[in-house]
């Protein structure tokens, strides 16, 4: 059983025995409320303030991946890619890590604040993703069209949006209904936090939403 927990922004719990919590934030910075939660592995996709704060969410013990490569944490496997913060390989706002795992058989990749079409390799790496979590929200990351063109090529069972406008966020996105027009009948409110197993992935696609 894999339980998903949403914090705001980027920033997710996931967990399965141990507790990966992904992109953390301080709150404040922002607008929203920190994380209360503390993670047994911190995952950081990029160095910007709003994604690297592993201080509010470690522990003594706590192993902090901030980088690209493969990695085996106890039983669990984590592997990061390379790819970009913008449309013009890093030039305006450097580069990124998208990471993979798998818990209970089911592949999710956190795709960061990635601000570019994905294809060739990383296409391939990120192949057979069940549950993408996916930056919509623009201005900093892709759009909501550059959002679809990346679930049209992956195909995953199920996208998380993150990284768009919410009630008291101080950053400039795009609200969640820019990606969701139109495709209102694929769209699944979550609550706060989710348990599945892998029988419990759908067999069409859908857009789980998150709340605070």
């Amino acid at each position: 059983m894999v339980s998903i927990r949403w914090f705001g922004h980027s920033c997710f719990r996931i967990g399965e025995g141990k507790s990966i919590v992904v992109d953390p934030h301080d709150g404040h910075s922002l607008g929203l409320k920190p994380p209360n939660e503390k993670g047994d592995i911190i995952l950081i996709t990029h160095d910007h303030f709003d994604h690297n704060c592993y201080r509010v969410v470690q522990k003594s013990d706590s192993t902090i991946v901030n980088g690209a490569g493969e990695r085996i944490i106890g039983s669990i496997k984590i592997e990061g890619f390379p790819a970009y913060h913008d449309a013009v390989e890093g030039k305006q706002r450097g580069g990124i890590v998208v990471y993979c795992l798998e818990l209970d058989g089911i592949k999710m990749c956190h795709l960061g604040d990635i601000g570019h079409p994905i294809d060739g390799d990383l296409e391939k790496k990120l192949s057979s993703t069940d549950i993408l979590f996916l930056p919509i929200g623009g201005h900093f990351t892709i759009d909501a069209d550059g959002a679809w063109g990346i679930v049209e090529k992956l195909k995953p069972k199920v996208v998380i949006p993150m990284h768009y406008k919410i009630g008291g966020l101080s950053l400039r996105l795009d609200p969640l209904e820019n990606f969701t027009v139109g495709r209102e009948d694929d769209v699944t409110t979550v609550g706060n936090e989710i348990q599945i197993e892998r029988s419990d992935l759908p067999e069409e696609f859908e857009i789980w939403v998150f709340s605070l």
